[in-house]
Protein backbone atom coordinates (compact mmCIF):
# COMPACT_ATOMS: atom_id res chain seq x y z
CA UNK A 1 0.00 0.00 0.00
CA UNK A 2 1.23 3.49 -0.86
CA UNK A 3 -0.18 6.58 0.88
CA UNK A 4 0.95 10.12 0.20
CA UNK A 5 0.17 13.75 0.94
CA UNK A 6 -1.58 15.58 -1.88
CA UNK A 7 0.26 18.82 -1.10
CA UNK A 8 3.77 17.87 0.04
CA UNK A 9 3.95 14.40 -1.61
CA UNK A 10 5.35 12.91 1.64
CA UNK A 11 4.86 9.17 1.13
CA UNK A 12 4.30 6.16 3.37
CA UNK A 13 4.71 2.67 1.92
CA UNK A 14 3.60 -0.68 3.31
CA UNK A 15 4.76 -4.04 1.98
CA UNK A 16 3.53 -7.48 3.01
CA UNK A 17 7.11 -8.76 2.78
CA UNK A 18 7.94 -6.61 5.82
CA UNK A 19 5.85 -8.91 8.01
CA UNK A 20 7.16 -12.15 6.53
CA UNK A 21 4.47 -12.60 3.88
CA UNK A 22 6.31 -13.26 0.65
CA UNK A 23 3.72 -15.11 -1.45
CA UNK A 24 1.05 -13.07 -3.32
CA UNK A 25 -1.82 -14.97 -1.68
CA UNK A 26 -0.52 -13.92 1.74
CA UNK A 27 -1.22 -10.22 1.37
CA UNK A 28 -1.60 -8.00 4.42
CA UNK A 29 -5.32 -7.70 3.64
CA UNK A 30 -7.86 -8.91 1.10
CA UNK A 31 -10.30 -6.86 -0.96
CA UNK A 32 -13.52 -8.68 -1.79
CA UNK A 33 -16.60 -7.38 -3.56
CA UNK A 34 -19.69 -7.24 -1.35
CA UNK A 35 -21.65 -9.51 -3.70
CA UNK A 36 -19.04 -12.23 -3.20
CA UNK A 37 -19.18 -11.84 0.58
CA UNK A 38 -22.95 -12.22 0.51
CA UNK A 39 -22.77 -15.21 -1.84
CA UNK A 40 -20.21 -16.93 0.40
CA UNK A 41 -22.31 -16.29 3.50
CA UNK A 42 -25.48 -17.68 1.90
CA UNK A 43 -23.64 -20.81 0.78
CA UNK A 44 -22.34 -21.32 4.31
CA UNK A 45 -25.82 -20.90 5.81
CA UNK A 46 -27.10 -23.65 3.52
CA UNK A 47 -24.84 -26.07 5.43
CA UNK A 48 -26.41 -25.12 8.76
CA UNK A 49 -29.89 -26.72 9.00
CA UNK A 50 -30.45 -25.17 12.43
CA UNK A 51 -30.38 -21.69 10.88
CA UNK A 52 -33.62 -20.47 9.31
CA UNK A 53 -33.27 -17.71 6.73
CA UNK A 54 -36.26 -15.41 6.26
CA UNK A 55 -36.06 -13.24 3.15
CA UNK A 56 -38.37 -11.00 1.10
CA UNK A 57 -39.91 -9.97 4.41
CA UNK A 58 -39.98 -6.64 6.24
CA UNK A 59 -39.93 -5.90 9.94
CA UNK A 60 -43.04 -3.86 10.75
CA UNK A 61 -42.39 -3.25 14.42
CA UNK A 62 -40.48 -4.40 17.48
CA UNK A 63 -42.29 -4.35 20.81
CA UNK A 64 -41.58 -5.70 24.28
CA UNK A 65 -43.43 -8.76 25.55
CA UNK A 66 -45.22 -8.66 28.90
CA UNK A 67 -43.22 -8.98 32.10
CA UNK A 68 -45.05 -12.23 32.86
CA UNK A 69 -43.52 -13.69 29.69
CA UNK A 70 -40.03 -12.39 30.42
CA UNK A 71 -40.18 -9.07 28.56
CA UNK A 72 -38.51 -10.53 25.49
CA UNK A 73 -38.44 -8.51 22.21
CA UNK A 74 -41.25 -9.38 19.81
CA UNK A 75 -40.42 -8.82 16.13
CA UNK A 76 -43.57 -8.38 14.00
CA UNK A 77 -43.10 -9.23 10.31
CA UNK A 78 -45.24 -8.06 7.40
CA UNK A 79 -46.36 -11.65 6.72
CA UNK A 80 -48.14 -11.76 10.07
CA UNK A 81 -45.46 -13.81 11.78
CA UNK A 82 -44.11 -12.78 15.20
CA UNK A 83 -40.60 -13.76 16.36
CA UNK A 84 -39.96 -13.87 20.10
CA UNK A 85 -36.23 -13.35 20.69
CA UNK A 86 -34.16 -14.46 23.65
CA UNK A 87 -31.47 -12.20 22.15
CA UNK A 88 -32.11 -9.63 19.42
CA UNK A 89 -28.94 -8.64 17.53
CA UNK A 90 -29.06 -5.32 15.72
CA UNK A 91 -26.93 -5.74 12.61
CA UNK A 92 -29.29 -3.48 10.69
CA UNK A 93 -27.17 -0.50 9.70
CA UNK A 94 -26.89 3.16 10.63
CA UNK A 95 -30.68 3.76 10.88
CA UNK A 96 -31.10 0.74 13.13
CA UNK A 97 -34.68 -0.17 14.19
CA UNK A 98 -33.18 -2.39 16.90
CA UNK A 99 -31.25 0.56 18.33
CA UNK A 100 -34.45 2.62 18.30
CA UNK A 101 -36.34 -0.14 20.11
CA UNK A 102 -33.58 -0.45 22.72
CA UNK A 103 -33.58 3.36 23.15
CA UNK A 104 -29.79 3.49 22.90
CA UNK A 105 -28.65 7.03 22.19
CA UNK A 106 -25.64 7.95 20.05
CA UNK A 107 -23.37 10.89 19.39
CA UNK A 108 -21.52 12.07 16.31
CA UNK A 109 -21.52 14.46 13.40
CA UNK A 110 -21.75 14.59 9.63
CA UNK A 111 -18.65 15.43 7.62
CA UNK A 112 -18.95 18.03 4.88
CA UNK A 113 -17.95 15.22 2.56
CA UNK A 114 -19.51 12.75 0.14
CA UNK A 115 -18.08 9.34 -0.62
CA UNK A 116 -17.95 8.25 -4.27
CA UNK A 117 -17.51 4.59 -5.16
CA UNK A 118 -17.11 3.00 -8.57
CA UNK A 119 -15.55 0.01 -10.29
CA UNK A 120 -12.72 1.05 -12.62
CA UNK A 121 -11.34 -0.75 -15.68
CA UNK A 122 -7.68 -0.33 -16.64
CA UNK A 123 -4.96 -2.17 -18.61
CA UNK A 124 -3.01 -4.95 -16.85
CA UNK A 125 0.39 -4.20 -15.42
CA UNK A 126 3.22 -4.70 -17.92
CA UNK A 127 5.69 -7.58 -17.99
CA UNK A 128 8.31 -5.46 -16.21
CA UNK A 129 5.94 -4.40 -13.43
CA UNK A 130 4.52 -6.15 -10.42
CA UNK A 131 0.94 -7.50 -10.31
CA UNK A 132 -2.04 -5.28 -9.53
CA UNK A 133 -1.87 -5.98 -5.79
CA UNK A 134 -1.01 -2.51 -4.48
CA UNK A 135 -3.49 -0.06 -2.97
CA UNK A 136 -2.90 3.65 -3.61
CA UNK A 137 -4.31 6.50 -1.55
CA UNK A 138 -3.68 10.21 -1.99
CA UNK A 139 -4.81 12.63 0.71
CA UNK A 140 -6.19 15.79 -0.90
CA UNK A 141 -7.50 18.81 1.06
CA UNK A 142 -11.02 17.97 -0.16
CA UNK A 143 -10.66 14.34 1.00
CA UNK A 144 -8.68 11.19 0.16
CA UNK A 145 -8.95 9.23 -3.08
CA UNK A 146 -8.17 5.50 -2.98
CA UNK A 147 -7.44 2.93 -5.69
CA UNK A 148 -8.16 -0.62 -4.45
CA UNK A 149 -7.20 -3.57 -6.70
CA UNK A 150 -9.66 -6.39 -7.32
CA UNK A 151 -8.18 -8.19 -10.32
CA UNK A 152 -5.44 -7.59 -12.94
CA UNK A 153 -7.70 -5.24 -14.92
CA UNK A 154 -10.37 -4.11 -12.43
CA UNK A 155 -10.06 -1.98 -9.30
CA UNK A 156 -12.40 -0.22 -6.90
CA UNK A 157 -12.57 3.53 -6.31
CA UNK A 158 -13.33 5.23 -2.99
CA UNK A 159 -13.14 9.00 -3.35
CA UNK A 160 -14.12 11.32 -0.50
CA UNK A 161 -14.67 14.92 -1.54
CA UNK A 162 -16.87 17.97 -1.02
CA UNK A 163 -20.59 17.46 -1.85
CA UNK A 164 -20.66 20.00 -4.71
CA UNK A 165 -17.58 18.41 -6.28
CA UNK A 166 -19.03 14.91 -5.88
CA UNK A 167 -22.27 16.02 -7.56
CA UNK A 168 -20.37 17.55 -10.47
CA UNK A 169 -18.13 14.52 -10.98
CA UNK A 170 -20.92 11.94 -10.86
CA UNK A 171 -23.11 14.05 -13.18
CA UNK A 172 -20.32 14.21 -15.78
CA UNK A 173 -19.82 11.88 -18.70
CA UNK A 174 -18.22 8.60 -17.45
CA UNK A 175 -15.15 9.25 -19.63
CA UNK A 176 -14.77 12.70 -18.08
CA UNK A 177 -15.06 11.18 -14.62
CA UNK A 178 -12.41 8.56 -15.49
CA UNK A 179 -10.05 11.31 -16.67
CA UNK A 180 -10.57 13.20 -13.42
CA UNK A 181 -9.74 10.05 -11.42
CA UNK A 182 -6.42 9.80 -13.26
CA UNK A 183 -5.73 13.49 -12.71
CA UNK A 184 -6.60 13.32 -9.01
CA UNK A 185 -3.75 10.87 -8.44
CA UNK A 186 -1.25 12.88 -10.47
CA UNK A 187 -1.82 16.62 -10.82
CA UNK A 188 -0.84 19.18 -8.14
CA UNK A 189 -3.69 20.23 -5.90
CA UNK A 190 -3.81 23.72 -7.44
CA UNK A 191 -4.62 22.32 -10.88
CA UNK A 192 -7.24 19.96 -9.45
CA UNK A 193 -9.07 22.92 -7.93
CA UNK A 194 -9.05 24.60 -11.33
CA UNK A 195 -10.47 21.49 -13.01
CA UNK A 196 -13.21 21.14 -10.38
CA UNK A 197 -14.27 24.74 -11.04
CA UNK A 198 -14.23 24.23 -14.82
CA UNK A 199 -16.52 21.20 -14.56
CA UNK A 200 -18.90 22.92 -12.12
CA UNK A 201 -19.09 26.12 -14.20
CA UNK A 202 -19.66 24.21 -17.43
CA UNK A 203 -22.52 22.23 -15.89
CA UNK A 204 -24.04 25.40 -14.43
CA UNK A 205 -24.01 26.94 -17.93
CA UNK A 206 -25.73 23.90 -19.40
CA UNK A 207 -22.71 22.87 -21.50
CA UNK A 208 -20.95 20.02 -19.66
CA UNK A 209 -17.34 19.41 -20.64
CA UNK A 210 -16.70 16.66 -23.17
CA UNK A 211 -13.99 14.05 -22.81
CA UNK A 212 -11.85 15.82 -25.42
CA UNK A 213 -12.21 19.14 -23.60
CA UNK A 214 -11.24 17.79 -20.19
CA UNK A 215 -8.28 15.95 -21.70
CA UNK A 216 -7.14 19.20 -23.31
CA UNK A 217 -7.46 21.00 -19.98
CA UNK A 218 -5.43 18.28 -18.24
CA UNK A 219 -2.79 18.35 -20.96
CA UNK A 220 -2.38 22.10 -20.57
CA UNK A 221 -2.02 21.76 -16.80
CA UNK A 222 0.57 19.00 -17.21
CA UNK A 223 2.59 21.16 -19.56
CA UNK A 224 2.40 24.12 -17.17
CA UNK A 225 3.80 21.88 -14.40
CA UNK A 226 6.54 20.52 -16.73
CA UNK A 227 5.28 16.94 -16.47
CA UNK A 228 7.05 14.78 -19.06
CA UNK A 229 4.54 13.07 -21.36
CA UNK A 230 6.49 9.80 -20.89
CA UNK A 231 6.23 10.03 -17.11
CA UNK A 232 3.75 7.99 -15.07
CA UNK A 233 2.38 11.35 -13.90
CA UNK A 234 1.08 12.14 -17.40
CA UNK A 235 -2.54 11.12 -17.95
CA UNK A 236 -3.86 13.46 -20.65
CA UNK A 237 -2.76 11.13 -23.46
CA UNK A 238 -3.17 7.41 -22.73
CA UNK A 239 -0.76 5.43 -24.89
CA UNK A 240 -2.49 2.38 -26.45
CA UNK A 241 0.58 0.17 -25.87
CA UNK A 242 1.72 1.71 -22.59
CA UNK A 243 2.08 -1.74 -20.98
CA UNK A 244 4.58 -2.90 -23.62
CA UNK A 245 8.30 -2.36 -23.10
CA UNK A 246 10.21 -0.90 -20.18
CA UNK A 247 7.88 1.20 -17.99
CA UNK A 248 8.65 4.67 -16.68
CA UNK A 249 10.90 4.79 -13.64
CA UNK A 250 8.08 6.14 -11.46
CA UNK A 251 5.38 3.74 -12.70
CA UNK A 252 5.18 1.79 -9.42
CA UNK A 253 4.43 5.00 -7.51
CA UNK A 254 1.04 5.45 -9.17
CA UNK A 255 -1.94 3.25 -10.04
CA UNK A 256 -2.66 2.21 -13.65
CA UNK A 257 -4.48 4.73 -15.83
CA UNK A 258 -8.24 4.21 -15.74
CA UNK A 259 -9.72 3.74 -19.21
CA UNK A 260 -13.42 3.34 -18.29
CA UNK A 261 -15.92 2.76 -15.48
CA UNK A 262 -18.19 -0.25 -15.23
CA UNK A 263 -21.76 0.91 -15.98
CA UNK A 264 -24.03 1.17 -12.98
CA UNK A 265 -21.26 1.05 -10.38
CA UNK A 266 -20.95 4.78 -9.59
CA UNK A 267 -22.67 5.71 -6.32
CA UNK A 268 -22.38 8.41 -3.65
CA UNK A 269 -23.23 8.52 0.04
CA UNK A 270 -22.76 11.02 2.89
CA UNK A 271 -19.94 10.41 5.35
CA UNK A 272 -20.39 10.69 9.10
CA UNK A 273 -18.95 9.82 12.49
CA UNK A 274 -21.39 8.12 14.86
CA UNK A 275 -20.96 6.01 17.97
CA UNK A 276 -23.66 4.72 20.31
CA UNK A 277 -23.42 5.32 24.04
CA UNK A 278 -23.75 1.59 24.66
CA UNK A 279 -23.76 -1.66 22.70
CA UNK A 280 -26.19 -3.42 25.08
CA UNK A 281 -29.84 -2.56 25.70
CA UNK A 282 -31.06 -2.19 29.27
CA UNK A 283 -34.40 -1.81 31.01
CA UNK A 284 -37.21 -1.70 28.45
CA UNK A 285 -34.66 -2.45 25.72
CA UNK A 286 -33.02 -5.43 27.40
CA UNK A 287 -32.01 -8.57 25.48
CA UNK A 288 -30.66 -6.49 22.60
CA UNK A 289 -27.11 -5.97 21.38
CA UNK A 290 -25.68 -3.88 18.51
CA UNK A 291 -22.90 -4.75 16.05
CA UNK A 292 -21.39 -3.08 12.98
CA UNK A 293 -22.87 0.12 11.58
CA UNK A 294 -25.79 -0.10 14.00
CA UNK A 295 -23.25 0.62 16.76
CA UNK A 296 -20.64 2.74 14.98
CA UNK A 297 -20.05 4.55 11.70
CA UNK A 298 -16.63 5.79 10.66
CA UNK A 299 -14.98 7.67 7.78
CA UNK A 300 -13.87 5.17 5.09
CA UNK A 301 -10.37 6.65 4.63
CA UNK A 302 -8.74 3.75 6.53
CA UNK A 303 -11.01 1.05 5.09
CA UNK A 304 -11.88 -0.23 8.58
CA UNK A 305 -15.68 -0.04 8.67
CA UNK A 306 -16.30 -3.66 7.64
CA UNK A 307 -13.33 -4.92 9.65
CA UNK A 308 -14.73 -3.34 12.83
CA UNK A 309 -18.09 -4.99 12.19
CA UNK A 310 -16.53 -8.41 11.59
CA UNK A 311 -14.50 -8.06 14.80
CA UNK A 312 -17.73 -7.19 16.65
CA UNK A 313 -19.43 -10.34 15.38
CA UNK A 314 -16.45 -12.54 16.20
CA UNK A 315 -16.33 -11.21 19.76
CA UNK A 316 -20.11 -11.48 20.26
CA UNK A 317 -20.06 -15.08 18.99
CA UNK A 318 -17.40 -15.93 21.59
CA UNK A 319 -19.49 -14.38 24.37
CA UNK A 320 -22.61 -16.28 23.30
CA UNK A 321 -20.68 -19.53 23.05
CA UNK A 322 -19.17 -18.97 26.48
CA UNK A 323 -22.61 -18.31 27.98
CA UNK A 324 -23.99 -21.52 26.43
CA UNK A 325 -21.02 -23.57 27.64
CA UNK A 326 -21.67 -22.35 31.19
CA UNK A 327 -25.43 -22.85 30.96
CA UNK A 328 -26.15 -19.13 31.11
CA UNK A 329 -28.78 -16.94 29.48
CA UNK A 330 -27.39 -15.60 26.16
CA UNK A 331 -29.65 -12.55 26.36
CA UNK A 332 -28.69 -11.48 29.85
CA UNK A 333 -26.68 -8.35 30.53
CA UNK A 334 -24.04 -10.45 32.31
CA UNK A 335 -23.50 -12.65 29.25
CA UNK A 336 -23.21 -9.67 26.90
CA UNK A 337 -21.07 -7.41 29.10
CA UNK A 338 -17.71 -8.93 28.05
CA UNK A 339 -18.56 -8.09 24.43
CA UNK A 340 -19.12 -4.42 25.24
CA UNK A 341 -16.04 -4.25 27.45
CA UNK A 342 -13.80 -5.68 24.73
CA UNK A 343 -15.16 -3.90 21.70
CA UNK A 344 -16.29 -0.43 22.80
CA UNK A 345 -12.90 1.03 23.75
CA UNK A 346 -11.11 -0.66 20.88
CA UNK A 347 -13.64 0.66 18.36
CA UNK A 348 -13.68 4.16 19.83
CA UNK A 349 -9.89 4.40 19.86
CA UNK A 350 -9.61 3.53 16.18
CA UNK A 351 -12.59 5.69 15.21
CA UNK A 352 -11.12 8.70 17.01
CA UNK A 353 -7.75 8.20 15.33
CA UNK A 354 -9.43 8.05 11.89
CA UNK A 355 -11.46 11.17 12.67
CA UNK A 356 -8.33 13.11 13.71
CA UNK A 357 -6.50 11.88 10.60
CA UNK A 358 -9.31 13.17 8.39
CA UNK A 359 -9.22 16.57 10.05
CA UNK A 360 -5.42 16.71 9.90
CA UNK A 361 -5.29 16.14 6.15
CA UNK A 362 -8.05 18.57 5.23
CA UNK A 363 -5.89 21.46 6.47
CA UNK A 364 -3.79 23.45 3.99
CA UNK A 365 -2.02 25.60 6.60
CA UNK A 366 1.72 25.48 5.96
CA UNK A 367 2.76 24.59 9.55
CA UNK A 368 0.23 21.74 9.62
CA UNK A 369 1.34 20.45 6.20
CA UNK A 370 4.98 20.62 7.32
CA UNK A 371 4.32 18.82 10.61
CA UNK A 372 2.31 15.97 9.10
CA UNK A 373 4.86 15.56 6.28
CA UNK A 374 7.73 15.27 8.78
CA UNK A 375 5.69 12.72 10.71
CA UNK A 376 5.06 10.63 7.60
CA UNK A 377 8.69 10.73 6.50
CA UNK A 378 9.88 9.64 9.95
CA UNK A 379 7.20 6.94 10.33
CA UNK A 380 8.14 5.52 6.94
CA UNK A 381 11.56 4.60 8.37
CA UNK A 382 10.12 2.55 11.26
CA UNK A 383 9.55 -0.93 9.83
CA UNK A 384 8.47 -2.34 13.20
CA UNK A 385 5.72 0.26 13.65
CA UNK A 386 4.55 -0.22 10.07
CA UNK A 387 4.45 -3.98 10.61
CA UNK A 388 2.24 -3.50 13.66
CA UNK A 389 -0.08 -1.25 11.67
CA UNK A 390 -0.32 -3.80 8.86
CA UNK A 391 -1.08 -6.70 11.20
CA UNK A 392 -3.79 -4.64 12.92
CA UNK A 393 -5.43 -2.89 9.97
CA UNK A 394 -5.59 -6.02 7.81
CA UNK A 395 -7.97 -7.72 10.29
CA UNK A 396 -6.08 -10.98 9.84
CA UNK A 397 -3.98 -12.97 12.32
CA UNK A 398 -0.55 -13.00 10.75
CA UNK A 399 1.97 -15.57 11.94
CA UNK A 400 5.54 -14.61 11.12
CA UNK A 401 7.64 -17.24 9.40
CA UNK A 402 9.89 -17.80 12.44
CA UNK A 403 10.89 -16.31 15.74
CA UNK A 404 13.82 -14.49 14.13
CA UNK A 405 11.41 -12.35 12.13
CA UNK A 406 10.29 -10.64 15.34
CA UNK A 407 13.86 -9.81 16.28
CA UNK A 408 14.50 -8.56 12.76
CA UNK A 409 11.59 -6.12 13.06
CA UNK A 410 12.88 -4.90 16.41
CA UNK A 411 16.34 -4.36 14.95
CA UNK A 412 14.87 -2.52 11.98
CA UNK A 413 12.98 -0.32 14.42
CA UNK A 414 16.27 0.76 16.02
CA UNK A 415 17.77 1.37 12.59
CA UNK A 416 14.66 3.30 11.66
CA UNK A 417 15.10 5.58 14.65
CA UNK A 418 18.46 6.77 13.36
CA UNK A 419 17.20 7.01 9.78
CA UNK A 420 14.08 8.83 10.93
CA UNK A 421 16.07 11.42 12.84
CA UNK A 422 18.31 11.93 9.82
CA UNK A 423 15.27 12.41 7.59
CA UNK A 424 13.89 14.93 10.03
CA UNK A 425 17.19 16.79 10.08
CA UNK A 426 17.01 17.11 6.33
CA UNK A 427 13.57 18.66 6.62
CA UNK A 428 14.45 20.95 9.51
CA UNK A 429 17.68 21.64 11.30
CA UNK A 430 16.29 21.49 14.83
CA UNK A 431 13.55 18.87 14.68
CA UNK A 432 15.95 15.91 14.66
CA UNK A 433 17.29 16.66 18.13
CA UNK A 434 13.78 17.15 19.47
CA UNK A 435 12.63 13.77 18.13
CA UNK A 436 15.76 12.04 19.42
CA UNK A 437 15.36 13.44 22.94
CA UNK A 438 11.65 12.72 22.98
CA UNK A 439 12.11 9.10 21.99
Amino acid sequence: MQVWDGISDARLTFSASEIGLERPQEGMARLTENLNLQRGLLRHLEKLPEVQLIDKTKVQSIIRDTEERGGWPLVHLDNGRVLRARLLVGADGFNSPVRSYAQISSFGWSYDTQGIVATMVHPPRGAFQGPNTTCYQRFLPTGPIAFLPLSPTVSSLVWSTRPHIASALTASDPDVFASMINAAFRLPELSLRYLYNRIIEAQANGTPLTHAEIQQEILWREQSHSIDHNSAYASAVIQPNADVGVPAADSESLPPLVTSLQPGTVATFPLRFNHTDSYIGEGQGSRTVLVGDAAHTVHPLAGQGLNLGIADVECLARCIDDALQKGGDVGSYTALLPYAQERYLENHTLMSAIDKLHKLYTSTLEPVVWARSVGVEVLNEFDSIKAALMMTAGARDHKLNNAAAGWNMAAKGVEGLAAGVNAAKLLSGGIGGMIGMGL
